[in-house]
């Protein structure tokens, strides 16, 4: 790998933020594996911020709703998926906190009905063990699981039917 100068490594981040949104840290982490110089670095970032190629916040939403509605993960996933991203205390919460509980209950509901159906168990009790086991690996909180689990299986079915 040829060593690059720091406008070569702002022309290639540039192109690579161009076409799909990424946080500092990733860039951060690009640049110290090119082995660029710390100064080089903190002038590239600078003016990737400035230019607006780089914007965590804007990063922390287009994460937050692609990993719930297309990944199915739950708010303590997503939040420690964030975390592992370097993610600011104050953005991930804001962040979080605009997530709309009645998409988040759309997104829970279908997973476990489509769990439930594919899952065996002995009885109610065991099924429902496997359910909430299920859903707290994708990161759900344990009162909106049991919120989705308390209902009926056949009001599920009927909500699915007036729904399309």
């Amino acid at each position: 790998m040829t060593p690059k100068n720091e406008n070569e490594a702002f022309l290639q981040l540039a192109a690579l933020c161009a076409q799909s949104e990424h946080c500092q840290y990733e860039m951060l982490e690009k640049m110290r594996r090119w082995q660029l110089p710390e100064s080089e670095q903190a002038a590239v970032m600078a003016r990737l911020t400035a230019e607006r190629y780089v914007d965590d916040e804007r990063y922390a939403r287009a994460m937050v709703k692609d990993k719930i509605r297309y990944n199915k993960w739950g708010r303590r996933k997503v939040e420690q998926a964030l975390w592992t991203k370097h993610i600011d205390e104050e953005i991930r919460r804001s962040v979080m906190n605009e997530i709309d509980d009645g998409e988040y209950l759309q997104v829970l509901r279908p997973l476990l009905q489509q769990k439930r159906r594919s899952t065996r168990a002995a009885s109610d009790y065991e099924m429902r063990q496997k359910l909430v086991r299920f859903a707290l690996s994708r990161g759900f909180d344990f009162a909106i699981i049991r919120q989705c689990i308390d209902v009926p299986e056949d009001l599920d079915d009927a909500e699915d039917e007036l729904s399309e």
